[in-house]
């Protein structure tokens, strides 16, 4: 599958972003994805597994680090596959970030609503190369469940004043495919047991 043919998607995740002690610093440090941990605020569960994200997902991204995923108002960063100022590493709970808030206005706003704990909330966007669908009986709460196996790509991280700016985008293909093929299944499954049914029926009363 081409880039091209791959939906961008867009996630929330419930994390943690800060700033480093002392007043002259700044850095600006959290974890943009949080690996085996369930989504929230989806109409399916979905987990993006451990493994997901590697060292080579991040050598083939070109990522940014933006506010509300805007580059209206400028970058904050950047890690052009694998080296930049903006710095990516995974580790067993997910994938880490780190920057030094650039000298403009963009990164000492930035700064000032951290300092301030007016935002504490991390985005993403990204490709998938591999996923699996799992149907309602083996989700919790009768739902289907994703999990991400692969990430194809990263696009940006970016630091967001509330969910609001985090639309969740979702490439709904995988689920809309899954669903039909689960249907397919389900309606052979009828099929054969109304055949089953009636082939007793005639052995019973012997019909043939």
């Amino acid at each position: 599958m081409s880039d091209k043919e791959r939906k961008k998607e867009i996630r929330l995740r419930p994390t943690v972003i800060t700033r480093a002690a002392g007043e002259e610093s700044r850095k600006i440090e959290g974890y943009a994805i949080l690996f085996d941990v369930e989504s929230d605020g989806m109409d399916f569960t979905e987990i993006i597994a451990k493994g997901a994200v590697t060292e080579d997902t991040i050598k083939r991204s070109n990522v940014f680090c933006l506010l509300n995923h805007s580059e209206g108002r400028g970058i904050l960063a950047r890690s052009k596959e694998g080296t930049g100022t903006l710095t990516l590493t995974v580790d067993d709970k997910g994938l880490f970030f780190s920057f030094d808030a650039p000298h403009t206005a963009l990164g000492d706003e930035v700064l000032e609503y951290l300092t301030r704990g007016d935002v504490d909330s991390c985005s993403f966007a990204f490709t998938v190369e591999k996923d699996e669908w799992l149907n309602p009986s083996s989700g919790e709460n009768g739902e289907y469940k994703r999990i991400i196996r692969e990430i194809h790509k990263l696009y940006d991280v970016s630091i967001v004043y509330d969910a609001a700016y985090s639309k969740t985008e979702v490439d709904r293909r995988g689920l809309d495919s899954f669903k039909s093929k689960a249907s397919e299944i389900e309606n052979r499954k009828k099929v054969e047991e109304l055949n089953n049914y009636y082939n007793e029926i005639e052995e019973k009363f012997n019909l043939n």
